[in-house]
């Protein structure tokens, strides 16, 4: 194991609990959206071939995934649409900044990802862990349990 500075500090299990309150904006179900169908349809069209994006960029190693596919909102979660400022959406994914595109791209391929369940919504998966450790994760077998 590589290690930058020898003996000092032992390794160690820490509990970490983060609690914050999101607010998420007025929404309609998921049902409803136009482009849920869109959703769907990447879902179907791809599931078969789909490898979880945790082991893909692990080089493929799918030894920690479990539970079948899902289809995470890897940028922007449906439910947030409604409070995106587009400004700043634009400066990361230029061209995103019309509101009538917006529902579009948030149900496409561009912010789509699949994930095993267990690095979806598993202990220790996106919708889990904080980002640093989510990141962190891909890097360091077994960081979180």
């Amino acid at each position: 194991m590589n290690q930058l500075h020898r003996g000092i500090t032992p390794a160690h299990a820490q509990a970490v609990t983060n609690h914050y309150t999101i607010h998420y904006p007025d929404h309609a179900p998921r049902e409803s959206d136009p482009h849920y169908k869109d959703f769907e349809h990447y879902r179907a069209t791809h599931v078969d071939t789909a490898a979880c994006q945790f082991a893909l960029d692990r080089g493929g190693d799918t030894t920690e995934c479990a539970g079948g596919l899902e289809l995470h909102h890897a940028i922007v979660e449906f439910s947030l649409a409604n409070s995106i400022d587009l400004e700043l959406l634009e400066r990361d994914y230029p061209g995103i900044s019309d509101p009538a595109k917006l529902g579009a791209w948030i149900e496409s391929g561009k912010n789509l990802a699949f994930l095993c369940a267990k690095h979806h919504r598993g202990h220790g998966g996106i919708h889990h862990a904080s980002a640093s450790d989510w990141v962190a994760e891909k890097y360091i077998r077994n960081l979180i349990e």
